[in-house]
């Protein structure tokens, strides 16, 4: 079974218009739609922004679907200037760029287990590497693979996106991924994040954001679907 996060509607809605035999389930007021595109099982949960909404309903799924794999799929905002208005980024790494026990002599971004310490949590490299190949494929756009870091914050001013750069050396900044990706490995969940650029690092805003979203949800599920189809 393939698990698919999102965190907006207009982001997994038109996923779960493709599936087949669809059945809803509701656990702490978020609704999963399990279902088939084409012979594989999927389940597709919209989890609301932020990462606790993001990490509550990776466990969630885990522990109710048992999928195979996750993918969290959406928006985010550029923190390179590599990267442009609806490019995508298929994530190599994640992290929680918003994590920062300085005072106590921690990296910022590093999270401590009781059995690690742990910054970047990588993606599954046969998902990353068959998303990535698929993005190349889809439409105009550039595909750029990297690391994608999370907080919960909206990140605008050029100045700290640009310190999440030359920290993390991350492409990409958003408000999920990161948490969905920490759930995942302690699971031992093989799990991918891949993000189509809303905003670049320059102007910050491009076109209307809403109409945006209805153009990169479709980019997703076209290559969600393609990543489906050839499992």
């Amino acid at each position: 079974m393939v698990g698919i996060i999102c965190a907006m509607a207009v982001e997994v809605n038109g996923l779960k218009e493709i599936m087949q035999d669809k059945k809803d389930t509701v656990f702490t007021h978020m609704t999963f739609t399990q279902g088939k595109i084409g012979n594989t099982d999927v389940v597709a949960v919209e989890c609301g922004i932020g990462k606790v909404n993001a990490a509550m309903c990776a466990q969630i799924m885990i522990d109710k679907f048992k999928p195979d794999i996750i993918i969290n799929s959406g928006v985010a905002g550029a923190v390179s200037e590599e990267v442009t208005i609806c490019d995508m980024i298929v994530a190599t790494e994640v992290l929680q760029h918003d994590m920062n026990a300085s005072a106590i002599g921690d990296p910022i971004g590093e999270i401590s287990f009781p059995d690690e310490n742990r910054t970047f949590f990588p993606c599954d490299k046969a998902t990353s590497d068959k998303l990535y190949r698929i993005c190349q494929e889809v439409d105009n756009s550039s595909a750029f693979r990297g690391r994608i870091a999370s907080g919960d914050l909206f990140v605008s001013r050029r100045s700290k996106r640009m310190i999440l750069r030359i920290r993390f050396d991350a492409l990409a900044c958003e408000m999920e991924g990161g948490a969905i990706g920490h759930v995942c490995y302690r699971n031992d969940v093989p799990f991918c994040v891949f993000r189509t650029i809303s905003d670049d690092i320059d102007k910050h805003k491009g076109m209307d954001f809403k109409a945006f979203c209805e153009i990169a949800s479709k980019k997703s599920i076209e290559v969600i679907s393609k990543f489906i189809e050839e499992m």
